[in-house]
């Protein structure tokens, strides 16, 4: 009898084993390079397994300045099936290098119209969009009797020397995101005087985008320039930080999905794009930004700057792809000796 039943037990544990194993089979690992966050990650990856069962997500994850460095390193021999969640900017500059597939997901035509690639050929769709701002600690600059500012050359104050950090522009979406806004706002010649003189109050140039404004959160720093949504976090767990606006607008850049040109993977690399433009991509993205693609997802954060989609300034992403490995060689001329050691 316990024969029986350990035989019976057996079929079934070899029948379950069978039963699971063509599925798993079958999966295929599609390589999508990123600059998510990290607790991003899982998330995305259940969302996408779950639109797409045939495939296995397989992240490369790093800072979006060191992401578009290693896929142009390897543009000759692409590793990569999917960019997910990069700036647009860099996906422009990858498409004029004949790098990206040319491919319009189905049901991307809902979406806002900033968010679809408006230049032939279609090779980019828009995630979700953040901006700049300025996350002051009321607090530090009350010990200060220093004012909020409400302009960016207010930060050229020299009460703020040694008490400001922002994010390094060739390693931060978010650096360079501001830093070419300034030069659309001021022109040329006027950002880099503003520049020069900004640089003589930063501490540190960080190579993270989220750190000038947990560092201004924490009281390390009077006042950081990053980005929306992180200031909103700080301030929502109790971080005495206004979240500035300034009033000249704000620089922003938006995260894009697009498929690499040669991927052995393009039907799927297809589906994983076509999932990018549901309504259910962008609710998933609506829980860490609150600027998203589709028109009919709203999820605008607690203690979010109000007007944000108002100042935006008005973004040429050409340009800014365009002028990028320029902008970047003059900006480190000059302030490469604050930048913060690379880890």
């Amino acid at each position: 009898m316990l024969k029986r039943s350990l035989a019976v037990l057996g079929a079934v544990v070899m029948a379950a084993l069978f039963a699971v194993a063509p599925a798993s089979a079958q999966r295929t690992k599609l390589t999508l390079y990123t600059a998510l966050e990290n607790d991003q990650l899982g998330p995305f990856k259940q969302a996408i397994e779950a639109a797409v069962p045939e495939v296995e997500v397989v992240w490369v994850r790093d800072s979006t300045g060191v992401i578009t460095a290693r896929f142009l390193a390897e543009k000759g021999n692409p590793r990569a099936d999917v960019i997910l969640g990069l700036a647009v900017t860099s996906l422009i500059a990858f498409e004029k290098m004949g790098l990206m597939e040319t491919y319009e997901p189905k049901g991307a035509d809902r979406l806002k119209a900033e968010y679809r690639d408006g230049r032939p050929p279609y090779t980019w769709t828009g995630m979700d969009a953040y901006l700049s701002v300025v996350c002051f600690n009321t607090a530090e600059g009350g010990k200060a009797n220093v004012k909020a500012p409400v302009s960016w050359k207010d930060l050229t104050n020299p009460a703020f020397k040694g008490k400001l950090v922002m994010p390094h522009p060739a390693s931060s979406g978010t650096g360079y995101l501001t830093v070419a806004a300034w030069i659309q706002i001021m022109g040329e010649a006027e950002a880099w005087k503003f520049m020069d003189a900004l640089h003589e109050n930063i501490a540190v140039y960080t190579h993270s985008g989220s750190a000038p404004c947990v560092q201004a959160a924490k009281g390390e720093r009077m006042a950081g320039i990053g980005f929306d949504m992180r200031g909103a976090r700080e301030k929502t767990q109790g971080a005495p930080i206004d979240i500035i606006l300034p009033k000249e607008g704000a620089g922003w850049d938006m995260e894009a999905t697009g498929i690499v040109k040669g991927t052995k993977n393009l039907a799927l690399a297809k589906k994983v794009a076509d999932w990018g433009a549901t309504k259910g991509a962008s609710e998933l993205y609506s829980k860490y930004y609150a600027l998203v693609a589709d028109p009919n997802v709203h999820n605008t954060p607690p203690n979010y700057p109000a007007n944000a989609e108002k100042a935006m300034v008005k973004n040429d992403f050409a340009w800014m792809a365009e002028n990028r490995d320029r902008i970047l060689t003059e900006w480190s001329k000059r302030y490469e000796s604050k930048a913060a050691p690379k880890n």
